[in-house]
């Protein structure tokens, strides 16, 4: 039985699932900026609850906040201009140059301007009070991430593993950090400024009553600071390449499996000091969010090991996790920790033994119930109301899409389950049915609201490499017809904020 059961501070709510990259922005890329606090009036006028983001990690190549190379820094792509300008580290003519309203966000275009942006800015900067605080308690992690992109520029942004053999050594680094100094303030300083402005957008979300669910991937990055500086903690040889990486077993859907490439953990020598590791991440994720979705939350139980030589996962075998371990390390760490287990994908005994230990809520998603006609995630058969409900989420295909896609048994188990009010979409049966449930919190993402077709609102598709993460939604979403609807669903499912 459960040791705990997570309380998250509110009982049958609702949320939207909206990426801080999609929001609108005349920048490229959604920012912390105008579209951000747009947005949060946006949830407040519909009587939400919650706006869940996906990390906020820093991403490199491939785009995927998934794959970041700093799992404590703040991504600098969100960093609004304007609000530099307003900080006269801009001027307006400057900002002209900096303008994209492309329908998609181009990573390349970013990542060739916005650093040149921030350094302008950064030019005119002068260090105050706020910083030297900023830097002071944030030193822990700040310092060694400041160093890793120093030298990542002064290495053409190559892999860490490539550089010379003095810098592969995160001790010898920062013993001989001296030449390196004033790049490393610049990118203190581009991690301030991404948590002052987001200290502000979460602080107006909470002014509106709005709490804010954030995303921690499993597993960080081969190419990042956190192995970088911390390689024995990771499954590695003597050329500091992985030995075994994570993914998942062949399937359905993926014949040869997935091949993530991420650098397995070491998690006896993790556990033999109290997991001090995951605390300190856990804990500056809770810097940045009111609650935590944990991603792969499978992988704590046992996880998936494929050799690192290989290039599918059919050779991988399962490995057990110390979840339960961990977690009591954190509770007794992180008492005030409001957590979401994304318990999908292959999910055997031992990971609803731990989802049962741990008392996190985990996830139901409604794309997965009509499979079958006893399928655990039909709402009929929720066996508790410590659970979120999704009718999609950002690695599946948008609903409007998906509903298209079922055979002809599961469409009819679709109709069975899940009938329709006059005039009403398959889309939005799908979203009511989940609001309906006894779900404590349900989560719609913003495609599924604006009936978006795979075309023009996925978000990821496991497995591709290419095209993904770049969903930007209209400047034009916010229209008071679409406010209409999402509030009377809200409020006939009697999931409405006061």
């Amino acid at each position: 039985m459960s040791t705990y059961k997570q309380d998250l501070g509110f009982k049958h709510k609702s949320g939207i699932l909206m990426p801080i990259s999609s929001l609108p922005s005349p920048y490229g890329i959604g920012t912390f900026g105008k579209g951000a606090y747009d947005f949060i009036d946006f949830l407040a006028q519909t009587r939400q609850k919650c706006w869940q983001v996906l990390p906020l990690n820093p991403t490199s190549y491939g785009d995927s906040p998934y794959q970041s190379p700093a799992s404590c820094a703040g991504n600098p792509y969100f960093i609004d201009p304007v609000i530099l300008k307003e900080q006269k580290l801009l001027s307006s003519k400057e900002l002209l140059q900096y303008k994209n309203n492309s329908k998609k966000v181009d990573y390349g275009w970013l990542f060739g301007t916005r650093y040149g942006m921030l350094r302008l800015a950064y030019s005119r900067f002068t260090p105050d009070a706020s910083y030297k605080t900023f830097c002071r308690k944030n030193k822990e992690w700040l310092e060694d991430y400041s160093l890793f992109m120093a030298l990542k520029v002064h290495y053409s942004y190559a892999s860490w593993v490539t550089w010379d053999e003095k810098h592969r050594d995160c001790e010898y680094a920062r013993r001989n950090k001296g030449e390196f100094k004033a790049e490393m303030g610049f990118w203190s300083w581009v991690q301030y400024e991404f948590a002052r402005q987001w200290k502000e957008v979460r602080n107006y979300a909470h002014s509106k009553g709005i709490f804010i669910i954030g995303d921690i991937p499993i597993y960080v990055a081969h190419d990042s600071m956190d192995v970088w500086r911390d390689p024995a903690q990771f499954e590695l040889d003597g050329k500091l390449e992985p030995v075994r990486v994570a993914g998942c077993p062949p399937d359905a859907y993926a014949e040869d499996g997935q091949r993530w490439g991420n650098p397995l953990y070491r998690w006896e020598l993790m556990q033999a000091d109290g997991f001090s590791w995951w605390i300190k991440r856990i804990k500056r994720s809770f810097e940045l969010y009111d609650i935590l979705r944990i991603d792969h939350f499978r992988g704590f139980a046992s996880y998936y090991s494929i050799p690192a030589e290989d290039d599918n996962a059919r050779r991988g075998v399962w490995r057990d996790a110390p979840g339960k371990v961990l977690f009591d390390a954190v509770k007794n760490a992180l008492p005030k920790s409001k957590i979401i287990a994304e318990d999908l994908g292959f999910i055997t005994d031992d990971v609803r033994e731990l989802l049962e230990y741990t008392g996190f809520p985990g996830m139901k998603v409604l794309q997965f119930a009509f499979y079958n006609d006893d399928s655990e995630y039909l709402p009929r058969m929720y066996d508790t109301d410590n659970c979120v409900v999704y009718s999609g989420s950002h690695d599946a295909d948008c609903t409007y899409s998906w509903y298209r896609s079922l055979d002809v048994d599961a469409k009819k188990r679709f109709r069975r389950e899940c009938p329709r009010s006059k005039g009403q979409s398959a889309t939005y049966a799908t979203i009511e049915h989940a609001m309906n449930s006894r779900a404590n919190l349900a989560i719609i993402p913003m495609q599924d609201y604006l009936e978006l077709s795979n075309e023009q609102g996925r978000m990821n598709t496991p497995s591709v490499a290419e095209g993904n993460w770049c969903w930007r939604v209209s400047n034009r979403y916010s229209t008071s017809e679409l406010k209409q609807k999402i509030t009377e669903i809200t409020v006939r499912t009697k999931r409405h904020t006061k």
